[in-house]
């Protein structure tokens, strides 16, 4: 008893404010954390059966969460889906821009960053949601923006590092590198339909490797 009289003590000279605060802050927590787990469930059966084959049902039965908190946050399964994709796009970012550090002098970095990108392309997850229903469930230019989106700032921050450092002839930056995207983005969709998707990675690659490298400056 002496115990539970401390505590009601103490919570009685928190302030109103305090206690209000601390139990919205918790409430925040909790939503993100739940959020979080959605996202986390969605992407792995997304990966595992695709997203006709994944049910709102599966979702929050596997995630052990409501239907309610589903909806609470996310307006329906195709807007899970984005945040799915979007969280996705950013792991794809996170695993290139490791790559890209281990490499050395800015034009090494820029390529191991584009021999990157197409090995993961190969990888279940991200081939599925990124390349095959990405597309489909969103439509091209929605699915188009999003992937523009992450990987354009990573293309031009690697092409103008290289061009600071002598490697890469100087020029405008922005139209360099939605164009080297979208040879990309229109490479990786070439992988995640090709019979033989480990030789059209090496193909792609070598390509993109080539169109880098003939922006070097040229000898005079």
């Amino acid at each position: 008893m002496r115990y539970v009289r401390n505590v009601n003590r103490y919570h009685g000279h928190m302030p109103d404010g305090q206690r209000t605060a601390a139990a919205r802050s918790k409430r925040v927590q909790q939503g993100e954390a739940t959020r979080g787990v959605l996202i986390e469930t969605a992407q792995r059966l997304f990966a595992e059966r695709g997203y006709a084959g994944t049910s709102t049902a599966d979702i929050v039965t596997a995630a052990e969460v409501t239907r309610g908190a589903l909806y609470h946050h996310f307006r329906d399964k195709e807007d899970l889906f984005r945040a799915v994709l979007e969280a996705t796009e950013e792991q794809m970012l996170g695993q290139v821009a490791i790559a890209a550090d281990q490499a050395g002098p800015p034009l090494a970095r820029l390529h191991a960053g584009i021999e990157t990108s197409f090995a993961l392309s190969l990888e279940p997850t991200f081939r599925r949601i990124m390349l095959e229903d990405g597309p489909a469930v969103l439509g091209w230019q929605a699915w188009h923006d999003i992937d523009a989106r992450y990987a354009y700032g990573a293309m031009a921050v690697g092409l103008q590092a290289a061009m600071d450092s002598g490697e890469l002839a100087a020029q405008p930056v922005e139209p360099l590198a939605h164009l080297l995207v979208g040879a990309f983005m229109q490479g990786a969709m070439v992988v995640a339909r090709a019979a033989d998707p480990a030789a059209a990675t090496r193909s792609m690659t070598a390509s993109m490797h080539r169109l880098i490298d003939g922006l070097k400056p040229t000898a005079r």
